[in-house]
């Protein structure tokens, strides 16, 4: 059950991020905003360090600058695609491709199911799926080149979260504070080689701040779970992040959530109900 809940939290943070980040990089180069998110995550858990304490073994320095790498990558390619739009069907394309691949490394490293969470783990990969259906009248399509990104963005998420899940459980925020590190310092790089591309429009540095604290909430909330349960139960449960996205989408940009996406949102909840009695 607490796994369960932190990973619900993360979910809940991850979602609130993704809208942050992806508004904010409508403003300006991507790049820009995430030149700003990416170190204030690393504020935070630099910040967390006296609390839950961080132990810098090979594994933890290893695995935590892997996670970074695919961070990096997630961060530019993710808030780019909320960029392009529609939020409320390119997120959750990312979640499910986000999920998928946790679940099946959790398996693969001999994680067991009951029979509720043999019902609840596909009943949750359905509600990301449901949560994307449709599109009514007057919606906007994704265009192609935005669904490869959704694609590459999903790919990254999921590669960050199994190389934390990675890390030495005893390892503390070590992992988190090597891969923000090293997030920061390839995002930074990057803006100084295509400074003269990334154009004069400033994001909003007050969104960019918070997307970067709230993932970085996000991560340790993963992390926290991750250790305390199975990798394919949190992974599937933080991948229904796109709820939150969703809902911040409808209530601010004014996106239409369609009939397939209110019922995703209802085998969401029917799914997580049912992991936890795992």
């Amino acid at each position: 059950m607490i796994a369960l809940l932190l990973a619900l939290g993360s979910s809940l943070a991850y979602g609130c991020a993704d809208f942050l980040g992806g508004l904010g990089a409508r403003r300006a180069h991507v790049l820009r905003t995430v030149m700003i998110a990416a170190p204030a995550s690393l504020v935070v858990e630099l910040l967390l360090w006296p609390f839950l304490g961080a132990s810098f073994g090979a594994a933890a320095l290893g695995w935590g600058a892997a996670s970074g790498v695919a961070s990096a990558a997630a961060f530019a390619l993710l808030y780019k695609t909320l960029a392009i739009g529609p939020m409320n069907v390119l997120s959750p394309v990312t979640a499910l491709m986000s999920a998928m691949l946790p679940v099946g490394v959790g398996l693969l490293q001999g994680e067991r199911l009951g029979v509720a969470g043999l019902v609840g783990l596909p009943l949750a990969l359905a509600a990301v799926v449901l949560v994307s259906a449709g599109h009514g009248s007057g919606a906007v399509r994704p265009s192609r080149t935005a669904l490869r990104l959704a694609l590459g963005a999903g790919a990254a998420i999921a590669l960050q979260l199994v190389f934390l899940h990675q890390a030495p459980s005893d390892s503390g925020v070590a992992p988190l504070i090597i891969g923000r590190a090293v997030s920061s310092a390839v995002t930074l790089g990057a803006a100084g080689l295509m400074f003269r591309r990334l154009g004069s429009e400033r994001p909003s540095c007050a969104m960019s701040v918070s997307a970067g604290v709230l993932d970085s909430v996000a991560n340790l909330l993963f992390l926290l779970a991750a250790r305390s349960g199975d990798l394919a139960v949190v992974a599937v449960i933080t991948a229904l992040y796109p709820a939150g996205t969703v809902l911040l989408a409808r209530s601010v940009l004014a996106e239409r959530i369609h009939r397939g996406q209110i019922v995703g949102l209802g085998t969401a909840v029917a799914a997580v109900s049912l992991l936890a009695l795992t």
